[in-house]
């Protein structure tokens, strides 16, 4: 699997020539110039994760994908008819893009606070024809799959979130790989406090991935 980060939550993934592209969002950037993807998956409605700005253009350049997000953002989405039809992701569901099969998970958004109302997020794991549950993208949730998952983008800074719990989900999946995730919202210096902690504390087993934006690296 090769993996570039676009910054944020956005992250393409290929396996061979089946592209897949997550959570095109507002703090992302570069992403609007690519081609040729098979599938645009959106974890959940809000505007980090999901710029209905440069949705339109991008769909446009790739008419041939498939197009899934959470039942909320599928609504709203199709509602404006703008960015072209969208399928609602609801937990349980499976599809086949290209050499792999995506299966939609989880459900909610993490809680921010009380007195915000929680929205639907899609979480999805992806099997790769060698390895079950080869990439897990939660969006914004701390959902754990019980099962073995490969690749892990770990959400690893978020109003929602402490660091101590990200900790705890990347001890938890325990992934092979871990790369991490929503950090727009850091300084470069929270940044690396942040990624030296999680590295620190990892699994043995897991190896600390982090990406260059814009650079495609195989993990």
């Amino acid at each position: 699997m090769r993996l570039t980060h676009f910054g944020h939550s956005c992250l393409l993934a290929e396996f061979d020539d089946t592209r897949i592209l997550f959570d095109p969002g507002t703090l992302s950037a570069g992403f609007e110039e690519l081609t040729g993807l098979a599938a645009i998956l959106i974890t959940h409605q809000h505007p980090d994760h999901a710029d209905v700005d440069r949705l339109p253009a991008l769909v446009g350049a790739n008419p041939d994908a498939v197009r899934y997000a959470d039942p909320q953002t599928t609504a709203q989405l199709n509602e404006s008819g703008t960015a072209g039809e969208w399928t609602a992701a609801h937990s349980g569901d499976t599809f086949d893009v290209g050499v792999v099969t995506v299966r939609v998970t989880g459900g909610r958004h993490a809680v921010i606070h009380p007195a915000i109302p929680v929205v639907d997020n899609a979480a999805y794991i992806i099997d790769a024809e060698s390895t079950s549950g080869a990439l897990l993208h939660p969006g914004d949730s701390f959902y754990i799959p019980f099962e073995k998952i490969d690749v892990l983008a770990l959400p690893a800074a978020a109003p929602w979130m402490k660091l101590s719990e990200s900790v705890d989900y990347l001890q938890g999946v325990a992934p092979r790989v871990a790369v991490p995730i929503h950090q727009a919202v850091l300084s470069a210096a929270g940044i690396a406090v942040h990624n030296a902690r999680l590295d620190e504390m990892k699994d043995a087993a897991t190896q600390f991935v982090v990406l260059e934006e814009r650079v495609a690296a195989e993990v």
